[in-house]
């Protein structure tokens, strides 16, 4: 296969943004080649807004045919959350053509070694980069996010995880040199010599399954942990969020070829509705590595039943905050106010139990009992979201009608602090927009554990009255360990509290925030710099991203010889 993209090309342009990146993971600042600004974009080949705009509009009732073999129908059926039917088409695959097609091209993946192959997803996430804006949209009509977030998170940010995925493989394969001359004194006798050769080899076909929330930034990790560390990649969308994942592949399989490898390295596998492939996909033998983001239920049977494969699954959680103490007590309900709301609550990393105190806390504004602490919070909600455009800007939409009955069910479960209201969007009548519902439980009652202690994903929130600080800890100490939790976060002055907050996260193994205030979230992370889950909870069997998440894809393989 021709080259149109040579090695020492594609090293000259991205080994800088390589090394950048291998810095920031080594020390944790903050780093990006990603700009976050939608202004930032229109210039050097990339799309600016009215182009990417553009782009999207031209997709809708396209068939996108991305060349694969084995292609046997045409399957579609997304509507987006803000009620615009996409009538975007897929190859659908036979996959006893389409997974021999993608295996045939890893040994000269393979042989290319880490840094072609890290120059080369490089190239692929430069491509996507140049297409933010079109992404953007296309994130936003399948996952219900509004705008900015589907330009940010599904956009540079996304972009930034899967950087940082493959600076980690490069690391890890670079860990064993290629070649070492090995000479073993022997006394008077001639010593023993031998040449060594080390190879990193892949496991063989990577299965990513992607979730409907955030295609990209949940998908990108898994997707290039794989990739640079010499697998093939066989990407299987949430059904009604296939065309952010599909316009991924096509870029994939665009600079594949260009680059002089075989684009079946990369490849789509959209499916019927209701064909259900994932399982059928999970257990080909031809499948060693499977990425998953989505409900506990299938993490679980994957984990299971999945037996030949390496899986790396995010499930679900329940997030909880400790509030015990505050010195800017205005500041903690405002950054409450905004985790909860923005997208709906519809992140795996979004707050759901508050534990406040039944007796109170203390603030800078004075004591504040439990009721006081839970209206004010309902307060800085609805002053948040008062205005309906800026409400439709933070919430998005609904992504599905699940969440939608979980929300209408929650307030049937104890006294509602914040009610939930409907808002409307006006450039999408067809938006389920709903701001969140906040319901007051008691930590003692066993009837209300039945509830907090189950996740509710979407835009609910229970305040639990607890008997004192050491039961809150104890509360989220097993709420980790039973359930799993994402993010962790606290607010408290006490010294003593916070280092008993702090020890049931580090042995539970869960990632904590404590007293944010200001314009940073618990349901945030940044890339380079945070761990996106442990890896140690049930919440998730993978951080993203670290060594761990990378090393077990590829393994070592040595030839030896006598010198």
């Amino acid at each position: 296969m021709t080259a149109a993209l040579s090695a020492h090309e594609l090293i000259a342009r991205h080994r800088p943004t390589l090394d950048q990146a291998l810095e920031a993971i080594r020390t944790r600042a903050y780093w990006s080649p990603h700009p976050e600004h939608p202004k930032a974009y229109g210039e050097n080949g990339s799309l600016d807004a009215a182009a990417g705009k553009a782009a999207f509009d031209a997709l809708l009732g396209s068939r996108l045919d991305l060349g694969q073999p084995g292609t046997d129908d045409w399957v579609g059926g997304e509507t987006s959350p803000y009620g615009v039917d996409l009538g975007v088409t897929y190859p659908h695959a036979d996959l006893d053509v389409l997974l021999p097609a993608m295996k045939a091209g890893q040994r000269a993946w393979r042989d290319a070694g880490a840094e072609q192959r890290a120059v080369v997803c490089l190239e692929i996430l430069k491509r996507i980069s140049d297409r933010t804006h079109e992404f953007a949209h296309a994130v936003m009509h399948t996952s219900g996010q509004a705008f900015m977030m589907a330009f940010q998170a599904g956009g540079p940010h996304a972009q930034d995880r899967g950087l940082e995925a493959v600076a980690y493989a490069y690391v890890e394969q670079v860990r064993t040199p290629d070649n070492a001359e090995w000479t073993k004194p022997q006394g008077k006798r001639d010593p023993l010599a031998m040449n060594k050769q080390f190879t990193p080899v892949p496991r063989g076909i990577a299965l990513m399954i992607g979730c409907n929330t955030f295609p990209t930034w949940n998908g990108y990790p898994g997707l290039f942990a794989s990739l640079a560390t010499g697998n093939a990649v066989l990407v299987k969308p949430h059904p009604r969020a296939v065309l952010p994942l599909a316009l991924t592949v096509q870029a994939a399989r665009e600079v594949l070829a260009e680059a002089g490898f075989d684009p079946n390295l990369v490849a789509l596998a959209a499916e019927r509705p209701g064909e259900g492939i994932a399982k059928t996909l999970a257990l080909r033998p031809e499948i060693r590595i499977i990425d998953y983001t989505g409900s506990t239920e299938f993490g679980d049977w994957l984990e299971a039943n999945a037996r030949q494969a390496q899986v790396y699954t995010e499930k679900a959680g329940v997030n909880t905050v400790v509030v015990h103490s505050t010195s800017d007590y205005k500041g903690m309900l405002s950054n409450l106010a905004f985790s909860l709301s923005l997208y709906s609550g519809q992140m795996c990393t979004t707050p759901q139990n508050l534990l406040v105190p039944r007796e109170g806390i203390s603030t800078d504004q004075g004591p504040k009992s439990y009721d006081e602490v839970v209206a004010d919070l309902a307060k800085s909600v609805d002053g948040l979201l008062g205005d309906d455009a800026r409400a439709n800007a933070l919430l998005g939409a609904i992504v599905n009608p699940d969440v939608k009955a979980r929300l209408e069910a929650a307030a049937g479960l104890g006294e509602v602090a914040l009610a939930s209201r409907e808002i409307t969007n006006p450039d999408f009548p067809g938006a389920v927009v709903r701001t969140p519902v906040i319901v007051k439980l008691d930590g003692a009652k066993p009837d209300d554990e039945a509830a907090y202690m189950s996740e509710c994903f979407g835009p609910v929130s229970f305040a639990v009255a607890v008997d004192s600080a050491s039961d809150a800890v104890e509360l989220l100490r097993r709420t980790v360990r039973e359930k799993g939790a994402m993010t962790v976060g606290a607010y408290t002055t006490d010294a003593e509290v916070e280092r008993d907050v702090q020890e049931a996260c580090l042995e539970e193994a869960a990632q904590l925030s404590l007293n944010l205030t200001g314009g940073v979230y618990v349901n945030q992370t940044a890339a380079f710099s945070d761990f996106h889950g442990s890896g140690g909870n049930p919440a998730a069997s993978a951080a993203l991203c670290d060594g761990a998440f990378v090393a077990n894809r590829f393994r070592v393989v040595e030839v030896r010889r006598d010198a």
